[in-house]
């Protein structure tokens, strides 16, 4: 969020929270649905679009290359495609905001194109790491520049020739990774294919098969061919897990909650959150499962149960990496360490996030043991004080949940970059019961 004001949050103990909540839309989905629609052929109506400033710029990117979209109504969009070559160069810059998603994914789209384009976003957003999208690009052809660090902005040139499909085995599991390779293959020679170390969520993928392009499957590899055609489509976009595990945690760890997050995305490689939880004793249960845009859903009701340290499975890391900040705020309420490994992703996200809620943990007296790809917290009573979040919007709303099972007021500091992914989260929280609200700073 360049250049927005400070803002800081008050949070206090909360009471039982209680209802039904309706989290914004999935922020991946939401990335996706505006580029696929814009590279499809007709026109794509968008119900359940998240009206984040990071999904909002990447709309916007798409409008500077001469798509049109139009916004008709709250969450709701209808994107006019045109077609895999019909973008138009941008005249300036695109600027991505805080958006890694969307500008790694732009990157992939934007290497094939025949004209050439800058990608730039805010100061956090530039100081995350690129070269793991950059240099399989680069294997297919593309000519992209960027900073000695390997960072935004980044200059793309057109490819000399075009691009070519490769087989890239991903050092690292991202499914940004992934989705960056798999739609500069969209335009690319032959068959680009991509294998991870660990499976990570398979959005793209499904979604390139609702828009009626076909996706390779062979084990570890997900693959494309080039030369095929993207179909308009109507898409629903689920309610975002990573901003249900907010709540799932606070109705977790406060006593005498009970809450129903309603027709939530249940993707198998994004719920590994869940999966711990109930591994350290959470009450969830999931009702009223269907499907919306090719993803599963369903209705979550959480109970607040007594919850236990455990060692998070590293199995389970890849499928929660978004939402291990509001881990931590579990095991600082459970009984019993619990211990995060193969987590190193972390480190590279909007902040430190490791750091991040260690130094805020121990700031409100729970003890944290920082390791190079996690840490170990042990459970204390959370007592008031003053935290700062970086200004990543994850570790914000971990403190507000953290908070509401302490002992007393805790200022969170830095929280205007919320806005990049859950608008609405104080007016929601606070209509669950939580005791949360904004405290400008001049």
């Amino acid at each position: 969020m360049s250049g927005a004001a400070t803002l800081d949050w008050l949070a206090r103990p909360a009471q039982a929270l209680r209802g039904r909540v309706r989290v914004p839309g999935d922020k991946s989905i939401s990335h996706r649905a505006m580029m696929l629609g814009s590279l499809a052929e007709g026109v794509t109506r968008v119900r359940g679009f998240l009206e984040g400033e990071d999904t909002l710029a990447t709309a916007a990117a798409f409008r500077t290359m001469g798509v049109r979209i139009d916004a008709a109504g709250a969450g709701e969009r209808v994107v006019h495609g045109v077609g895999l070559g019909g973008l138009q160069a941008p005249r300036g810059p695109i600027d991505c905001g805080n958006a890694g998603t969307g500008m790694r994914l732009l990157a992939g789209v934007l290497a094939a194109q025949p004209f050439p384009s800058i990608l730039v976003g805010d100061d956090s957003l530039s100081r995350r790491p690129m070269r793991r999208v950059l240099d399989p690009l680069a294997r297919m052809g593309a000519r992209i520049d960027a900073s000695a660090a390997g960072t935004a902005p980044l200059r793309i040139a057109p490819a000399t020739g075009g691009l070519h499909g490769i087989d890239y085995e991903s050092p690292v599991a991202s499914a940004q990774v992934k989705s960056c390779v798999l739609l500069a293959g969209l335009r690319a020679a032959g068959r680009t294919r991509v294998a991870e170390p660990h499976p990570t969520r398979d959005h793209t993928e499904r979604m390139l098969e609702a828009f009626g392009w076909p996706v390779e499957r062979d084990g570890r590899w997900t693959g494309v061919r080039g030369g095929a055609r993207l179909q308009a489509s109507d898409i629903e976009v689920p309610a975002d897990f990573s901003s249900a595990a907010f709540f799932l945690v606070a109705a977790s760890i406060v006593p005498g909650s009970e809450l129903v997050l309603e027709r939530v995305g249940l993707n198998p490689l994004r719920t590994g959150l869940l999966r711990a939880l109930r591994l350290m004793g959470a009450d969830i249960e999931v009702q009223a499962q269907g499907m919306a845009g090719g993803e599963p859903i369903g209705d979550l009701r959480v109970r607040h149960a007594p919850l236990r340290g455990i060692e998070v499975p590293v199995e389970l890391v890849p499928d929660m990496i978004d939402e291990f900040p509001a881990l931590f705020a579990a095991a600082a309420c459970a009984t019993g360490p619990t211990t995060v490994r193969g987590a190193a992703e972390l480190r590279v996200k909007e902040s430190d996030r490791i750091a991040v809620m260690a130094a805020g943990l121990r700031g409100l007296g729970v003890p944290v043991r920082e390791h190079d790809d996690g840490a170990t917290i042990d459970p204390a009573p959370v007592r008031a004080g003053a935290v700062a979040s970086a200004g990543d919007h994850r570790c914000a709303m971990s403190f507000a949940v953290l908070a509401a099972a302490g002992t007393g007021v805790v200022r969170i500091g830095d929280c205007a970059n919320v806005a990049t992914s859950f608008p609405g989260f104080v007016e929601l929280a606070t209509a669950a019961g939580m005791e949360l609200a904004a405290a400008p700073r001049d």
